[in-house]
Parts: C-alpha cells; structure tokens; sequence
C-alpha cells in the first residue's frame, strides 16, 4: 500500500514546486521589400534572413501572431530557421496578406472567422495547449487601414465571435495589426468587452508607445483577457525592463547587443511599416 502511494505523494510535492510558466506574446507586421515579405529577397539584401525574421529571432516570443504572412519557399522551412523546428504555425489560405499564429506550445484547433470588411484577410485563431493541460485562445488580426467606423465595426464582430467560442473565464490573447490613430478610437470600445484595454501600453525606452514606421502613431497591440491580464510581469530583455511591455525599434534600442542577429538598419528596412510590440506573462 505504502509503495502505491509514493508515486502520488512526489507527483503531489513535484506540482508543488512546480515552476510558473512565463510566457513571450509578439504582434508582427514586420514585413519589408518590395513584395512585403519575410524572405531573404525582401530588399534588405544585406540580411539573409529578413528583417521582419531576424527581429523575430532576436525577441524571442513563445507566441507571434503575425500579419502579412508571406514566405517565398516553405513556411515551415523559414520558421525552423526563425524560431526553431519545435514551434507549430497556422496561416490562413487564398488571401493576399494573410494573417497567421505561431506557437511553441501543440495547436489544438484553428479557424478562420469572417471580417466583415476586409478580404484579403480574415480573423484567425488558435487554441493552444499550454504545459498543465491549460488552453490559450490566440487570435491574429490587421484591421482596416481607412476609417475608424470600420475598424469599430471590425471589433464588434470580433467580439462577438470570441464570445461565441471562447470559454468566458479562458486565457485570450489577441494582437496584431490594428492601424489605430490614437488609444481612444472606437474600436477599443468593442473589444473592452471581451479584453483588457491597458492604460499603459507597451513602450520603447523612451516612453513612445507609437508602432509605426514615424513613430506617431500606435498601430499595433497584444491584448489579454482580464483573467490573462493578471498575469503580466515586465518584459526583461539584458539588464533592461519594460514595465508595461516593449515596442521594438532597431532604430533607437540600446544596446542592441542583447539581441542578435538584429542590425541597426532592420527597422528601417525598405517598406518596413511596423514595430513589433512584446508582452510578457507568468502563468502560476
């Protein structure tokens, strides 16, 4: 009897002291070139790998949902050089600028939702299944590039969708590409009731929360359920931290020595319209 029950005693103690999972969450429009892509012929002809992928490399995420997934050979080829051969992707089908998920942890699911505005590009998500058999609900999207009543309209079918599906009390990142003005656009109004709208967005080194290629607007997010949102610590990158999360540029990020293989010039790569934006979570 004694020896049934020390199996389940140290699978007790090892949960016990099990380790919280820290989880790298990236939004990536960081596509460049003349074909906006991620491929070594994207016009930064002095990088073998891309920008967009050498700063993908560089950050590190455990999920990336990225826009304008474009690759010229193999998708999984390019993501093994990338990331690893350990990390799975999905990528929609039959659309110009196609959005995508990629994740170190297993893909259960995925699917495409229709945006009611856009067609070269849809709604896509993702139920992944984290270490401890917990799901995160990860969707990628690029709203419109004209018009707030678009975007507005965008992010209530959104919502909608996510409500429909996704578990009310589940983990939910969403993030990518949503071509907003200013933090107080309508849209954000939409997506409140189904996301945390953070009141201190992901920022660079000098406060500028701004995602595109001037620096004036803030074009790209990662947003996180209330239930997720509570599980955000700073991004730490060297000896440097982000309280609220990081937007990357190449540009103006020092030292740049803490993430190789990222040159100076990637951010500001031909056609290069975007900022990466990085948060980071520790689930218990």
């Amino acid at each position: 009897m004694i020896q049934r029950l020390l199996p389940i005693f140290f699978l007790h103690l090892g949960l016990l002291h099990a380790e919280p999972l820290a989880i790298r969450a990236m939004a990536a429009n960081l596509t460049s070139g003349n074909k906006q892509s991620y491929s070594p012929d994207n016009g930064n002809h002095s990088n073998p790998e891309g920008a967009g992928a050498r700063i993908i490399k560089a950050l590190k995420p455990d999920i990336v949902m990225i826009q304008e997934f474009n690759i010229s050979g193999p998708v999984r080829s390019w993501l093994n050089q990338t990331l690893g051969e350990n990390y799975q992707f999905m990528t929609e089908k039959g659309v110009s600028i196609p959005n995508g998920i990629i994740s170190r942890f297993p893909i259960l699911r995925s699917g495409v939702w229709d945006d009611p505005v856009l067609h070269d590009r849809e709604f896509v998500w993702a139920q992944i299944r984290l270490p401890g058999d917990k799901d995160l609900w990860v969707v990628s999207l690029h709203l419109h590039s004209k018009g707030e009543s678009s975007r507005a309209t965008q992010a209530k079918a959104l919502a909608e969708f996510i409500q429909k599906t996704v578990p009310k009390e589940a983990l939910l990142l969403v993030g990518g590409d949503l071509n907003t003005r200013s933090t107080d656009e309508s849209c954000f109004k939409e997506l409140a009731s189904v996301l945390t709208i953070p009141a201190n967005p992901p920022a660079d080194s000098l406060g500028d929360i701004s995602t595109n290629s001037p620096r004036n607007r803030p074009y790209d997010w990662v947003l996180a359920s209330p239930q997720l949102e509570q599980s955000k610590i700073p991004v730490k990158i060297g000896s440097a931290a982000f309280p609220h999360g990081l937007v990357f540029d190449s540009r103006s990020y020092e030292p740049l020595s803490d993430l190789p293989p990222v040159q100076k010039i990637d951010s500001a790569a031909p056609n290069m319209q975007h900022m990466a934006v990085v948060r980071d979570f520790l689930l218990p």
